[in-house]
């Protein structure tokens, strides 16, 4: 299973002002552009580790979801939430040829903790032996930061502004302040993978 960020969050949906006004932090210097590319890179870093905690993406882009087993024979729950669309469900053979599922024979189930893909009919389309199922999707609660719930988007803050203050110390703390995970509590997901999966295969 592997799962690929197709596009990036551009600068511009990054809350750097906001940022600024948290660390209260002033502009018009001339380092502005340097300050700005710290703090950017102390966002990405919060973003990354709030949604590695949760498992939802906050800000939209493209993602690509690579599979070697269905876990179940009529669906599968996607890796992250909240998912907007699925785009495609494409079977690759162990050569890497190509084939598109028809869109009919599967629909987008979407939830807030476990969306996932079920099937039309009986079951999903069986993965090529030695091959894998591949999944492109979106998935973010919206493009703008404004679209993030109000609780994460202080999470992602708090946490980037721990990685300011300790900026100078050797590589960034692994432990999440006891404040940022209060505010995440409830977005967690609880993944229960016990069992084996089941594999569709042709």
């Amino acid at each position: 299973m592997m799962l690929t960020e197709q596009t990036a969050v551009p600068v511009q949906a990054l809350p750097l002002a906001e940022m600024r006004a948290h660390l209260r932090l002033g502009t018009g210097f001339a380092d502005d552009a340097a300050q700005d590319a710290i703090l950017e890179s102390h966002l990405r870093a919060a973003l990354a580790a709030i949604e590695g905690r949760t498992a939802k993406i906050l800000l939209a882009r493209e993602f690509l979801w690579q599979q070697e087993a269905w876990r179940e024979l009529d669906e599968q729950a996607l890796p992250v939430a909240p998912v907007v669309a699925v785009a495609s469900v494409t079977m690759r053979d162990r050569e890497g040829v190509a084939t598109v599922i028809d869109p009919g024979r599967w629909r987008l189930v979407k939830d807030a903790h476990r969306p996932r893909i079920v099937a039309t009919g009986a079951m999903l389309a069986g993965i090529p032996l030695g091959g894998v199922a591949e999944i492109a999707f979106t998935a973010g609660f919206g493009p703008a930061w404004a679209d993030v719930p109000v609780d994460l988007r202080q999470a992602v803050l708090l946490l980037a502004a721990q990685y300011h203050e300790q900026r100078h110390e050797a590589g960034i703390p692994s432990a999440m302040p006891f404040g940022v995970m209060a505010l995440i509590e409830r977005w967690r997901t609880v993944r229960v993978l016990g069992g084996r999966p089941s594999g569709v295969r042709t």
